[in-house]
């Protein structure tokens, strides 16, 4: 996958091959990217799209006007809208997540309410190449094994059920959709927050990027782009090795004899993937060195996971528990 400028929905691989008569999720916050998107699809002839928006409430009038502007664009384009309310500042409180952790899965609930009353279980969403280069970039600096970044296409579990999220643009510039509104005469909403230096996001945007830039003299966000999609290719090598091991038990626990015969690197992704599949954010090394700890008897058989879940082992399985 190339990191270019791709302005035409035909020439963008997803929109390119996806059914348009099915019914699509699509994540819209009124900024710039998703609303870009929006209007991808909606040029590309998509038009049974379900437009999902999730109020934070965590900038005040300027939220509940986030949600109003994102309604008004769907009635114009004659699309569903399903708007919901979370309160992100006291779920940090009551799960002891970050910002960033609480508002994610906060959105992965609603979607999954959203996905159950319009029986459609896929997500569009707006990630872009520069999104894509700040999460290799935190990932590599959490420990992550390789260059780590979102993929294209995505199964989670959330609350139960299955989601499948799709990001047709990790390969299109951030400044590129916004030429492309502007040349459109298409109106989106600032998030003013997205300029504040507090959240790691935002510094890796406005700090960690540009300083790269005058370092090396050159755009950091091609190369970290490429150096995902190679690892992304080896990985799904791995992958179908890690499958055709059929490391599950009937009831979805993990068979320990089965894991152990694995190598060391493919028993790391192995527990990745059955986390990730059953709905656990904030994956790092440390987590993982935990779980792979937990194969020799002689350790603990259980602990705690992100988001008020825990793993356990007994008996040659690990599962996890709510």
């Amino acid at each position: 996958m190339k990191c270019r400028c791709v302005l035409k929905p035909d020439e963008i691989p997803w929109m390119g091959q996806a059914r348009r008569s099915s019914r699509y999720l699509v994540g819209v916050s009124g900024g710039a990217d998703s609303i870009a998107l929006l209007h991808l699809l909606c040029e590309a002839g998509f038009r049974n799209l379900v437009v999902c928006h999730l109020n934070h409430r965590l900038r005040g009038r300027a939220s509940a006007a986030d949600a109003g502007f994102v309604q008004r664009v769907a009635l114009k384009l004659g699309l569903l809208c399903e708007t919901g309310v979370e309160d992100v500042r006291r779920r940090m409180r009551l799960e002891s997540e970050s910002m960033e952790t609480a508002a994610r899965n906060a959105r992965h609930e609603f979607f999954a309410r959203c996905a159950k009353s319009h029986r459609c279980r896929t997500v569009i969403l707006a990630h872009h190449a520069e999104d894509q280069a700040e999460t290799v970039i935190w990932n590599l600096i959490r420990g992550s094994n390789g260059l780590k970044g979102m993929q294209e296409r995505q199964t989670i579990r959330v609350s139960g059920s299955e989601l499948r999220m799709v990001r047709p643009l990790l390969a299109v510039r951030r400044e590129d959709l916004r030429e492309w509104l502007i040349a459109k005469g298409l109106k989106w909403r600032e998030d003013a927050s997205n300029a504040s230096p507090v959240a790691v996001r935002n510094r890796l945007r406005h700090e960690v990027i540009p300083l790269l830039r005058e370092i090396t003299g050159r755009d950091p966000i091609p190369p970290l782009i490429r150096g995902v999609c190679d690892d992304q290719e080896r990985e799904r090598f791995d992958l179908l090795e890690i499958q055709n091991a059929n490391l599950t038990d009937p009831q979805g626990r993990l068979h320990l004899p089965s894991l152990r015969q694995l190598p060391a690197h493919l028993r790391r992704l192995a527990f990745r993937e059955y986390l990730v599949r059953r709905g656990v954010g904030s994956i790092s090394r440390e987590l993982l060195d935990r779980c792979l700890e937990m194969m020799d008897p002689a350790n603990p058989s259980a602990f705690h996971l992100p988001g008020g879940k825990r793993i356990r082992r007994r008996e040659g399985r690990i599962w996890i528990e709510t």
